[in-house]
């Protein structure tokens, strides 16, 4: 629809992970090396933990992970973790395509297919590795489970290597005194936080350069909004940019400026409740107050002197 009055071959703000459109910040980088450098010796086969904000990447992150590994890297990658220990071992043996004999399964009989499956991975120079999307839902009986798998080892070296990736709520249930046996074997933690200001704008040109613009669309009024309304959350900024792009368009409008963005933003983004939107005053009027205070006493000594 707006692709034309844009110049533009396909949607660039699309919320798909389309590899062609990824764009590595320095904090993406940074996180990435380090899962790179967890699953490789450095981290000596225990976990690597990846958390991020809703939005910010991690998923992104997860498969340039894939498409980067080793040739002797072999994956069991588990996306739904709302699984009982029974069910969570199961996946993980479907994924790394070993043989469960028999309908009627047990903890016992799946870890020992498992160590099997390892024990002949590591004769063969192979390394494995179990990736957990969305770690956060995991239960303490999983998460438990999960660290008992580290166990299975050789006399020199860990068979399994564990990359957890979630939300920040992970690193709170992590830090329970519950949990401080699995705490202590994460060899690598790295946090993805929002993109900076000056990284926003180079996304924005990234992905509107990658769908065919000549000529980038939004005013720098418009880039400094778009940053303030969604924080430097990637996933944000492709809804309020696409969106943005859509109200120029029925409007008519070749550059996108603020107006426009907050437009958008109204159409897009949940509404801030009476109850927020009470407590923002107060907070205001209290940061008001205080000021008013500074400046009151500075202008008393001010005056004393």
């Amino acid at each position: 629809m707006y692709l034309t009055h844009y110049g533009l071959a396909e949607p660039p703000f699309a919320i798909t992970p389309d590899p062609r459109f990824v764009f590595l910040s320095e904090h993406h980088r940074d996180a990435l090396a380090h899962l790179l450098y967890g699953i490789g010796q450095g981290g000596s086969g225990g976990f690597v933990q990846l958390t991020g904000e809703v939005g910010t990447g991690k998923t992104t992150l997860c498969r340039l992970l894939l498409e980067q590994l080793p040739a002797n890297v072999r994956v069991a990658l588990v996306l739904n973790p709302k699984q009982t220990p029974l069910e969570l071992l199961t996946t993980i043996c479907e994924e790394l395509h070993i043989d469960l004999p028999g309908k009627r399964r047990s903890l016992k009989m799946e870890i020992d297919a498992l160590n099997a499956h390892l024990l002949d991975a590591y004769a063969q120079g192979l390394r494995v590795v179990l990736i957990v999307d969305e770690a956060q839902e995991l239960s303490r009986e999983a998460l438990e489970q999960i660290r008992l798998l580290t166990n299975l080892e050789t006399p020199t070296q860990k068979l399994l290597q564990i990359v957890l990736l979630g939300q920040p709520e992970l690193r709170d249930t992590l830090s329970r005194p519950a949990l401080r046996q699995l705490a202590q074997r994460i060899t690598a933690r790295y946090h993805l936080t929002p993109l900076a200001p000056e990284e926003t704008e180079a996304y924005l040109r990234h992905r509107l350069t990658i769908a065919g613009a000549s000529a980038f669309p939004f005013e720098a009024p418009a880039v400094r909004r778009l940053h303030a309304l969604s924080g430097g959350v990637p996933r944000l900024l492709n809804v309020l940019g696409e969106r943005s792009l859509l109200a120029g368009y029925v409007h008519g409008r070749g550059r996108i400026d603020a107006a426009l963005v907050d437009l958008a933003a109204r159409e897009v983004l949940p509404p801030i409740d009476a109850r927020e939107r009470r407590w923002r005053v107060f907070g205001w009027s209290l940061g008001l107050g205080a000021l008013t205070i500074v400046a009151l006493w500075l202008t008393l000594h001010t005056g004393v002197r």
